[in-house]
């Protein structure tokens, strides 16, 4: 069976398959960093004491972990020419269908992490005469950040898998990418383990350093 494994198939989809893979990076880090950001104010929403802030973080949160994100992603797709009154590319919905998204999962990452820093530390940097976006941004984000590093890079690594949900709105990401080659060439074999070997890699040797973050953490 693996006598008729063309592996020259896959080193002439090479290149094809590289600039997919730069699209499902970008997208991963760029809504991993929006969504940090996001997700950080919606933390710090819920944990204000205001009510009408803590409802509007709950209810972004409770919406859309209650959303599947394939139905996010079309949402905007069609949403965000509509609100912005022009055209805005594929790639650009995308990545505010996963921003805020992935925000709803790093806000309740954030808020662990924020709740795990002692009151005291908050109160020394009060009885230092900080204000409280001072001691937030000084002293107690920080350590939230710190505390939460290894869980934000899970959820991370779960984004670039997520990536591959955009083939709906037409963006060739490396999966995209992938099955093209395959049906174009007809090497669905070769293709789809080629895929699935990069994934795994990647996904491996990332959840093998969280966990190595984890132990150093803990030392």
């Amino acid at each position: 069976m693996m006598g008729a494994f063309d592996f020259g198939a896959i080193a002439r989809a090479l290149p094809y398959l590289w600039d997919g893979m730069q699209l499902s990076l970008l997208l991963t880090g760029l809504s991993a960093a929006g969504s940090i950001v996001l997700g950080t104010i919606l933390a710090l929403m819920r944990l204000s004491g205001i009510r009408p802030l803590e409802w509007i973080g709950a209810i972004w949160v409770n919406f859309f972990r209650s959303l599947p994100l394939l139905l996010v992603i079309f949402w905007f797709y069609f949403l965000v020419p509509l609100i912005a009154q022009r055209q805005v590319d594929a790639f650009q919905s995308a990545l505010v269908g996963f921003v805020l998204f992935e925000a709803a999962y790093y806000c309740e990452i954030m808020r662990s992490g924020i709740q795990s820093i002692s009151r005291g530390q908050a109160w020394a940097g009060y009885a230092l005469g900080l204000r409280y976006s001072q001691t937030m941004r000084f002293i107690v984000l920080p350590q939230a950040f710190r505390n939460m590093l290894p869980v934000l890079l899970t959820q991370t690594i779960i984004l670039f898998q997520d990536t591959s949900l955009v083939f709906v709105v037409g963006l060739a990401d490396f999966m995209t990418s992938a099955v093209t080659v395959a049906q174009r060439d007809g090497r669905l074999m070769e293709l789809y383990v080629f895929a699935a070997a990069v994934y795994f890699l990647m996904c491996y040797a990332s959840s093998l350093y969280v966990k190595f973050l984890r132990r150093k953490m803990h030392q």
